[in-house]
């Protein structure tokens, strides 16, 4: 190995380990309640070095939010790999969505926050964040475009539009604020059943016929398939591959 290339890898090493002194903080704590010099020394290093690395204390969140969008848009990668068509696959990446919260919810929660006002273009980092958003919705947006041309996804709206809707819709759904969950306790409803009704309730406007798909959350613990979407049972003309990592489809 060159002295070049083992200084990049040194350099890089740095930075994972000042990544994840920032993280361990940012997952216990609000982002206002995290000094720089908390996580130098973490990190075990002076603040100033902590600097060479990141210009400030947005662009070191960034760098962390990058991290759970990208954990977030493999697993997508890997649930639209399977053989079905477009509607199942848009309920594969709901169910998929629904894992990764409850899989990784301080990465979640750092994601939501992203969205206050003092992440905008002007903050380093951002350019990096919104390319993965970009790839997010690309995923979501393919899902939408095959299920119009194989019929199992209605046509009589922009893709575009339909696939803002329904992420929009999932993401603020299944990332209830605090108020919102007490008010699902107090009425007796259990996160479960208010995720699988959300399923029903929005499958009658994307798809275009009427019997059920099904998809399980967690598959081997949650015994009740939550995520659905209604297909044409003459729509799934496709050669069915073996879904990855335990996910299976049932009609």
């Amino acid at each position: 190995m060159g002295i070049t290339e083992r200084k990049m890898r040194e350099k890089e090493q740095r930075k994972k380990e000042i990544v994840d002194a920032a993280e361990s903080l940012f997952f216990c704590r609000e982002y206002d309640d995290v000094p720089m010099e908390e996580i130098a020394t973490i990190a075990e290093l002076n603040k100033a070095t902590i600097y060479l690395y990141f210009m400030n204390k947005e662009a070191l969140f960034s760098a962390i939010v990058l991290r759970g969008i990208r954990i977030l848009n493999k697993m997508y990668q890997e649930c639209t790999e399977t053989e079905v068509t477009g509607v199942t696959k848009v309920a594969l990446l709901e169910e998929t969505y629904y894992r990764f919260i409850r899989q990784y919810p301080d990465y979640q929660r750092l994601i939501k926050y992203y969205g206050a006002e003092r992440f905008n273009k002007e903050n380093p980092g951002f350019t990096g964040v919104q390319e993965e958003f970009l790839m997010s919705r690309r995923f979501w947006q393919d899902a939408v475009r095959e299920g119009i041309e194989d019929g199992t996804i209605r046509n009589d709206i922009d893709p575009s539009l339909l696939t803002i809707y329904l992420m929009t819709t999932l993401m603020s759904a299944l990332s209830l604020t605090r108020p919102w969950q007490h008010i699902l306790d107090q009425e007796g409803i259990s996160r479960e059943t208010f995720v699988k009704e959300f399923a029903r309730f929005i499958s009658p406007a994307v798809s275009t016929a009427v019997k059920p798909v099904t998809v399980p959350v967690s598959p081997g613990e949650h015994p009740d398939n939550l995520f659905f979407f209604s297909v044409d049972p003459d729509s799934e003309k496709l050669p069915k591959k073996k879904l990855k990592k335990g996910h299976s489809v049932k009609k």
